[in-house]
């Protein structure tokens, strides 16, 4: 029974300087045919330069895999704090650092 309990399941490991996190307010999004490049991006007010704090790479099934959890999340969130307020001004800084994105 012991062997049929462990072969659904996954070992993580998070170390400790990860499970620190990284504070990033701004996501880039790149993508090709292949994949997808997320940029978490820490923009400090009256710096003009900020540094990619994190990248990830995904495959585009990955990627809509994590939007669906994503907005599943946001829900349950918002059930149990309420409604996330958004501001409805966009960003006035510069978002094009090449390529083909999205911003979040």
């Amino acid at each position: 029974m012991a062997a049929e309990e462990q072969q659904g399941q996954i070992n993580i490991e998070l170390t400790e300087e990860i499970a620190e996190g990284e504070y990033a307010n701004l996501a880039m999004i790149a993508h090709s045919h292949s994949e997808f490049v997320l940029d978490f991006i820490r923009l400090m007010p009256g710096i003009p330069k900020a540094k990619v704090k994190a990248r990830v790479v995904i495959t585009p099934e990955h990627a809509k895999r994590f939007l669906v959890a994503l907005e599943e999340n946001i829900l349950k969130y918002e059930q149990s704090f309420g409604a996330i307020k958004q501001t409805p001004e966009a960003p006035s800084f510069p978002l094009n650092f090449g390529g083909t994105i999205g911003e979040a």
